[in-house]
Order: C-alpha cells, then structure tokens, then sequence
C-alpha cells in the first residue's frame, strides 16, 4: 500500500446526496504515487481553489453539489474521499466524509472531519448541468474501462 494512492471514486455523489444506494456504487481506483496526471490534477484543483471557495460562498444561479476532495492519512495508507457538505472553520475546514473508506481505518463514512487547505486535493460542483473542477476524477477516467468513463460522462456531465 506504501507505492499506491487508493483514491475513492463514488460518481454518483458528484450529483445526488449521499443514500445507500449510492454508497453501493462507489468506484475504487489504485493510482501510483507519482502519476504524473493525478500529479497535474492536483495542482490544477489547487491552483483554482480560491476561486473555487468564493463561488461555494455565494453560489451562482444554474449551480450546485459543491463538494472538497481530501486527502486522508492512516500511517503508510493515503486515500482521498470527497466531502459533503463541507464549511469553513477558524482553523481550516471541516465536512461530511461522503465515501466508505478502504485503505484507511482512522475515519468511517458520515463522519464529520476537520482538515486543512494542504489536505484538499479536490473541488467540484455542476453548472447547468455539466461537471465543473473534478480534476482527479478525469485523470483516473485514463485507468478506468471505457464503458465506465462513456457512462460517467453520459449520466454526470463530464467533459473531460
């Protein structure tokens, strides 16, 4: 586990609140640690996070399912799950871990977590329709089967 990132996938939770059934959908995707394209969407999410942050403040018309990606740390095991809802607090941040954990132990789905800006990895929300930010998510559509991606990109919005 000390080569991987496991990076929670759950799709369904890009547009829909958390239920059992979506929890049954979740997509797990094994990505190496220095994957040059999770590398890249990374620094693009984080590059656009102030912007990101200002318009989850005062949401536009046409907008909604704002959500984080975070990065999670138990020992040697890293995964990333998105947040839903999440706020801003005087130390960081803090939301709803929307994904059942696989690789780490430390937090369960539901749960209430506090993080820091260093600990996102991720952003996202719809507009009119179509996915906005989500920028782990196209890097790992590169490993995932192309009737997976076809169907994301179908039912979700993405464009990437």
């Amino acid at each position: 586990m000390t080569f991987f990132h496991r990076l929670v996938l759950l799709l369904p939770l890009l547009v829909i609140p958390l239920t059992a059934r979506a929890e049954s959908d979740d997509k797990v995707v094994n990505v190496a640690r220095d994957d040059p394209d999770m590398a890249a969407a990374i620094k693009q999410a984080r590059a656009g996070l102030d912007d990101f942050l200002k318009l989850a403040e005062a949401p536009a018309a046409g907008t909604d399912g704002y959500k984080l990606k975070v990065m999670v740390r138990d020992g040697d095991a890293v995964e990333h799950f998105w947040v839903i809802p999440f706020r801003r607090t005087e130390k960081g941040f803090e939301g709803t871990l929307a994904n059942e954990p696989q690789a780490v132990s430390n937090v369960v789905a539901g749960q209430t977590i506090q993080f820091g800006r260093d600990d996102i990895s991720d952003w996202g929300y719809t507009r009119d329709g179509h996915q906005v930010g989500s920028y782990t998510v196209c890097a790992m559509f590169k490993q995932m089967p192309k009737e997976d991606v076809e169907f994301y990109r179908t039912n979700y919005g993405f464009d990437c």
